[in-house]
């Protein structure tokens, strides 16, 4: 841990914070794939936030302040509110893939929902800034959104789940 505090590899705060630089490399090769400047600005962002939360996750509880401001949700909130001004209404449920950004932006997705399973599991044996679920939570959901914005923008239909129990 940051000062030096030894724990077990297992401990939440470590899942934690690997969890969240594991979510940090993948929207590296999500801002890759995607063509849109402003996007790719908004993730670099996402990035910087996400290392300094990073840091937080692996001090000690009342050593560092949460990185992440409620000013940070909402510009998450905001970005969300325009992707999904610009898309058509989810009339079902999707798949990923049609295109690679598509497919990287769910993989974002399903790391941000496993980093937050792994915050959800500090309270139990420390104290930390709900801010931090908050972002976490709402990042994921942008990752969703961006993933849909990704076909949206590249003209690549969705792919619909078809439920086989009909």
């Amino acid at each position: 841990m940051v000062g030096g505090k030894r724990v077990s590899k297992a401990s939440p705060r470590i899942e934690a914070y690997g969890t969240i630089d594991e979510l940090n490399a993948f929207i590296a090769c999500l801002s890759e794939e995607t063509g849109n400047e402003h996007d790719r600005l908004f993730l670099r962002q996402i990035q910087y936030n996400l290392f300094t939360l990073g840091g937080y996750l692996a001090s000690e509880a009342g050593t560092m302040a949460c990185p992440v401001s409620e000013e940070n949700i909402k510009e998450i909130e905001s970005e969300m509110d325009e992707m999904d001004a610009m898309l058509p209404s989810l009339k079902h449920f999707i798949l990923p893939g049609g295109c690679k950004s598509n497919a990287l932006a769910h993989v974002c997705r399903t790391v941000c929902r496993r980093a937050e399973r792994n915050i959800f599991k500090i309270p139990e044996i420390d104290k930390i800034d709900t801010n931090t679920l908050q972002y976490v939570n709402r990042l994921s959901d942008y990752f969703f959104l961006l993933s849909r914005k990704q076909s949206f923008l590249q003209n690549i239909k969705e792919i619909i789940w078809e439920n086989p129990c009909k």
